[in-house]
């Protein structure tokens, strides 16, 4: 039997199709998606009655491989269920006992279920080429923009049983980010205080989303973008007295990715002899109706060179608020946030 790699959001909606296997990965950069998938795996192997005592966890900075190999060779207590045996950060565990664990794959035990829970895991590695036909590695990376809203769509249904449509979905990366754990709780919050059942518009999400946390950092962006850099910087300290960084820079990336998006048509437009409209551009992009008057302006003020940069200086932000920088994660934000504000002498985006 053969595996392949799979994205979480596939693996979390259809499970039955992916049954345990002895040997699995977890991996990616979103935290959310790796709890979930870690969940629904161990109910796919232990149940919902009695799992706990054949469930065991281990740090991957200490664990030793030897204990791990115990574990999954101990009989469960309880008749006829298997043992799970999870490796939480594995990244070093992984490094140290590579060699060991190739060979585990390919012989593993009947008894026991050993899932690594990695933040990254290279498609390079023989470990990883192993896990994809013996066992079943679960990518858990952010999705794309427009899979984001058909996920949301289908989780506020199945988990918070709301009725949410794809507009109200749009507003509610709009107005939250694009952070699944912070997604989640606002579609929590949605569910108490309208009720489960309720179909969910546009209107309410605008209504009860977000709090002063979400529009705060729209006033942060807008000032920003506006060139108001005191303005932003009053903001972004308000954000970071009470928020998160990573889900600070998860509520602005959505707008500055579109502003990238339509930066890059612009410029390809541009090189293939056309020319196109920077509304237009925006629109393909994915900027709301209500919204383009000042996303143009915004845009325009901002100009090519920068709109041209937006990829990599959130991709650069993202990177070292989780650990890829010695940088406070201030200083991260307060640099991107004067990129965006500082005066250019040309804006250069053609009509």
């Amino acid at each position: 039997m053969t595996s392949k790699t799979l994205h979480a959001l596939d693996y979390l909606f259809q499970a039955e199709k992916h049954p345990p296997r002895p040997v699995s990965a977890i991996y990616g950069d979103e935290s959310f998606l790796r709890r979930q998938a870690l969940l629904k795996l161990r109910e796919a192997v232990l149940g919902r009655e009695e799992g706990n005592f054949s469930f065991t966890a281990f740090n991957g900075d200490n664990a030793e491989l030897s204990d791990v190999l115990d574990e999954l060779a101990t009989v469960a207590m309880f008749g006829g269920v298997k043992r799970l045996v999870v490796v939480e950060e594995a990244d070093n565990f992984v490094s140290r006992y590579r060699q060991q664990l190739e060979d585990y794959v390919l012989r593993p035990s009947r008894t026991g279920v050993l899932v690594l829970d990695l933040d990254s895991f290279p498609a390079n590695t023989r470990l990883y080429k192993l896990i994809i036909v013996e066992g079943l590695a679960i990518e858990c990376g952010t999705p794309a923009e427009a899979r984001l809203t058909k996920w949301l769509v289908d989780w506020a249904k199945q988990r918070h049983n709301l009725l949410l449509s794809a507009a109200a979905a749009d507003a509610l990366v709009e107005l939250a980010g694009s952070e699944l754990g912070l997604l989640d709780q606002e579609l929590a919050k949605l569910a108490v205080t309208l009720g489960e059942g309720k179909r969910i518009t546009p209107e309410l999400v605008a209504r009860h989303v977000g709090g002063w946390r979400a529009k705060t950092a729209w006033e942060m962006l807008d000032a920003a973008l506006d060139g108001k850099l005191p303005e932003a910087m009053r903001q972004l300290d308000r954000l970071l007295a009470s928020g998160e960084p990573v889900g600070i820079l998860g509520q602005i990336s959505a707008s500055l990715r579109r502003f990238a998006a339509a930066t890059r048509l612009v410029l390809q437009s541009e090189a293939a002899g056309r020319r196109i409209a920077i509304s237009q551009a925006l629109e393909h992009a994915g900027v709301k109706p209500f919204v383009l008057q000042k996303a143009e302006r915004q845009l325009r003020r901002l100009g090519r060179n920068r709109g041209a940069r937006l990829y990599q200086w959130l991709l650069e932000a993202d990177l070292d608020l989780k650990g890829d920088s010695a940088m406070p994660p201030r200083l991260i934000l307060e640099r991107l946030v004067l990129r965006l504000a500082a005066p250019q002498e040309a804006l250069g985006i053609s009509r």
